[in-house]
């Protein structure tokens, strides 16, 4: 599990737990409170494990925060430190402020706070995959004093604590001892999984042909295939090939296509035997980089890890370069990405996007990028009538018509936005906001008539284009 997914299941527990509070005061001083006691009782728990503080252990510690609270930034020193010089248990002001108002009450919140702190315990203790006897046995120890608490208030309950001993992860036997039963002769052998069918080379091509302009693009991409192909050929019939490299920069602005695109050349890549699997791993700079000097390296190597056989495409990467700072993190996970590339040459596809003028800039920054990325793909921005091609499909893909002059005010007001486009234009992503918004005004009017037929379920007018609003689909949209 990553940290952040440890991070959702820790903030929905401890939120779900504390809107069930029912008094708004001490609803409040648990918000405050709970997420340093159970940063405490990580650390206490870390330090019973005795098997060292590692980085994902700081990326785990500085997940344990709820939304709207302070979020952690522990670094590893700091973080060894404090396992290190761990003082010991004590339970928390507002467990206290539970059991009093359990008391008054006769409720049994203390005691449902037991077990959830239980089983958030055993989350953070799954750090290293393996809940020990040691993690397990601090845990017991800290949930029976906070229960032993409560029944020193007489609170009663109605069902047995969470032990976090029936979580324990079974160590392998040790040479010696005796060996687990061999399997039943009925229970047949299970067959590894059959390998995902390569994709069909004509039906991704007929896909890659279907989208609107990049022709360019297009062609670009049937060379690259040509390339590989008769490469292929050369290597069977034992002649000699030349070095090549298969990554590709693409540059352009938002919304043109990129990582269609992508996705595309993975299927290719695989069904012309490039790449064994095809798929694609999609992330920016905050999916590579992380807090401190080697978490980076962890966290790029995790992402290579699940590219492998497919295609990594790296977002605006030009973001993984700072001028400001030299010491960026990010120039460590593109060396961490260079020697992936390297090791992982015959089944491993980077590609880099973003913008034209900062990809430039992107590559000239390392050497190593020079010399892996020779290949450039140049998306260029869609005109007018390709904009309202792209609107026009959108309706009909989703089950919608245009009435006529919705049809012209599109087309008008499509082309008038790629003449006055800026720095600031989304090309595709501009027309699906403008067709969300539309479908948004389109279900007003509709909920508002009497038995709508399909065809007005179907219809957009020009009202629904509009919304009598300028910046949707007026006559003079706004920079």
């Amino acid at each position: 599990m990553t940290a952040a997914a440890a991070h959702k299941q820790y903030d929905e527990g401890v939120s779900a737990f504390r809107r069930h509070i029912a008094d708004a005061t001490l609803r409040i001083r648990f918000g405050r409170e709970v997420d340093a006691f159970m940063r405490h009782s990580a650390l206490g728990m870390w330090n019973a494990d005795k098997g060292g503080v590692t980085p994902r252990h700081v990326e785990y510690y500085n997940a344990i925060y709820c939304k709207g609270a302070t979020v952690p930034s522990a670094l590893f020193w700091e973080l060894t430190t404090a396992v290190g010089e761990y003082e010991g248990f004590r339970a928390p002001a507002f467990f206290l402020e539970l059991i009093r108002y359990d008391k008054q009450n006769g409720k049994q919140t203390a005691r449902r706070f037991v077990d959830l702190f239980t089983l958030m315990m055993l989350l953070f203790a799954a750090v290293d995959d393996v809940v020990s006897e040691e993690e397990a046995g601090f845990v017991n120890a800290c949930t029976d004093a906070l229960l032993a608490l409560c029944d020193k208030q007489g609170l009663p309950s109605d069902k047995p604590a969470l032990q976090a001993s029936e979580f324990i992860t079974p160590r392998p036997k040790q040479e010696g001892q005796n060996a687990a039963p061999a399997p039943s002769a009925e229970v047949p052998k299970q067959e590894d999984p059959p390998a995902p069918e390569k994709p069909d080379l004509d039906e991704v091509l007929a896909e890659l042909d279907g989208l609107c302009g990049l022709e360019k693009v297009k062609a670009d991409v049937k060379s690259l295939i040509n390339l590989v192909k008769v490469r292929k050929l050369r290597e069977e019939q034992g002649l000699p090939v030349v070095p090549m490299s298969l990554h590709l920069v693409f540059m352009g602005n938002p919304g043109t296509g990129k990582t269609t695109v992508a996705r595309l050349l993975a299927k290719i890549y695989c069904a012309v035997g490039v790449l064994s699997k095809g798929q694609l791993v999609e992330v920016d700079r905050s999916g590579l980089v992380a807090g401190f000097v080697g978490q980076t390296a962890i966290k790029t190597g995790e992402v290579v890890q699940k590219a492998l056989g497919g295609v990594l495409f790296v977002d605006e990467a030009y973001a993984l370069v700072s001028q400001e700072n030299g010491n960026d993190f990010g120039h460590e996970a593109i060396e961490v990405l260079l020697k992936a590339m390297e090791d992982h040459r015959k089944d491993f596809i980077v590609i880099v996007a973003g913008y034209s003028d900062l990809m430039a800039d992107f590559i000239h920054s390392n050497p190593g990028l020079e010399s892996r990325f020779n290949k450039y793909f140049f998306f260029e921005d869609y005109n007018g009538d390709q904009l309202f091609e792209i609107f026009t499909s959108m309706c009909k893909k989703n089950g919608y018509t245009l009435s006529k002059e919705a049809e012209e005010h599109a087309k008008t007001y499509l082309d008038s936005l790629y003449q006055r486009r800026d720095e600031n234009f989304g090309n595709a992503r501009d027309v699906r906001n403008v067709f969300e918004k539309s479908i948004a005004r389109q279900c007003d009017r509709i909920v508002t008539l009497e038995n709508p037929t399909k065809e007005q379920l179907m219809e957009l007018t020009v009202e629904d284009l509009t919304g009598g609003e300028k910046d949707a689909l007026g006559e003079e949209p706004q920079a």
